[in-house]
């Protein structure tokens, strides 16, 4: 186990299964009294570049496996997203961008507004994306909209995204959702129930 009581929620816009998870993990955290990071990550770089794999959807067998194992999951968790499974994806960069630029200077800020990006790309059926779109998001929160069109501009945003995606490809993290607590990972939506237990009994 960790010493700093810090679990880790890697994360990529674009996953069904990350949404899902991220209505759970806060919550899960605060049962323990632990704190919980949110990572952004590209599943266009992790599983089409490094593993050199086509997306999950589009595997032969697995592809339609996952689809009726997330629509198990939502009919048990009475969960009915607003986009629907399998629609055409977006573009993650900008919305990622955002996040991990703002991390640095208000984490709490970016973990906000990745769980607003989250509902309203899953729920509500935007495009995060556009620019218009992503800024009426940002103006919610009060967020100094002209310090971040100047970080997207000047590239200082693309760079918190590359080293946030570094890190946690060094750290072994290939898909979304996966949760980390110190050197262990945990991956996909259904080891929530294991990192649950992993907190409560300290490891095994």
């Amino acid at each position: 186990m960790t010493d700093d009581k810090k679990l880790h929620f890697h994360f990529d816009f674009l996953s069904p299964f990350g949404y899902l998870a991220s209505l759970r993990i806060d919550e899960l955290t605060r049962k323990y009294q632990w704190e919980c990071e949110w990572h952004p990550m590209l599943l266009g770089v992790t599983v089409l570049k490094i593993m050199g794999l086509p997306p999950i959807a589009e595997l032969p067998l697995k592809g339609p496996y996952i689809r009726k194992d997330a629509e198990r999951y939502m009919r048990r968790h009475n969960i009915v997203l607003g986009r629907a499974l399998g629609s055409p994806q977006i573009n993650p960069l900008l919305p990622a961008r955002v996040v991990c630029w703002l991390k640095h200077g208000d984490p709490s800020l970016a973990h906000r507004l990745a769980k607003d990006l989250y509902h309203a790309h899953w729920m509500l059926d935007q495009d995060i994306s556009q620019i218009d779109v992503l800024t009426s998001i940002l103006d919610k929160h009060g967020t100094n909209l002209k310090e971040v069109l100047k970080a997207l501009d000047n590239g200082d945003a693309s760079k918190a995204l590359r080293d946030e995606v570094d890190e946690s490809v060094a750290y072994g993290v290939f898909g979304s959702p996966t949760f980390r607590v110190g050197e262990e990972l945990f991956f996909g939506l259904e080891k929530l129930e294991v990192v649950d237990d992993w907190l409560r009994l300290g490891g095994w």
